[in-house]
């Protein structure tokens, strides 16, 4: 039988999301922590996660999924680097939306804002591997549930 990581993650069955509305910015106001996602919502087999962002993540890579961001304040920047080596990056501002497919390593980072992800569940924010350490303000994980 197959644990469901969220489960092991929070010890909440994810079953028991709430069935009410969630206002975004009430729900980015109850927490600060940087590139630590709060899970607030939950399509299928797939985590409608939101997160602060400030500062840069790591360079890392989804090898089997896409990753879909949508700036919901501020500016976000993703940096992208092709299997050549050849680098390029996305500004991104509120309202823009981006997809970061997958295989394609990427190093998101932030002059400060709020973002939306829409990715599997279970899917790591250090992606399935990284380069170099891991700053201290980022969380690895697949999200937390919000409180």
């Amino acid at each position: 039988m197959a644990v469901n990581p969220i489960r092991l993650m929070t010890g909440k069955d994810p079953a028991t999301m709430t069935s009410e509305p969630i206002n975004l910015a009430s729900a980015l106001a109850a927490f600060d922590d940087i590139y630590s996602p709060r899970i607030v919502g939950r399509v299928n087999d797939y985590d409608l996660k939101i997160a602060h962002a400030k500062g840069e993540h790591v360079w890392h890579v989804h090898e089997h999924t896409d990753e879909f961001f949508l700036v919901i304040h501020g500016q976000f920047g993703i940096a992208l680097r092709d299997a050549d080596g050849r680098e390029r990056s996305v500004e991104l501002r509120a309202g823009d939306i981006f997809v970061v497919p997958k295989g394609l390593e990427h190093k998101p980072s932030s002059a400060g804002g709020a973002i939306l992800m829409f990715e599997p569940s279970g899917t790591l924010t250090t992606g399935d591997r990284h380069t170099g350490p891991i700053p201290g303000y980022v969380d690895r994980t697949a999200g937390h549930e919000l409180e």
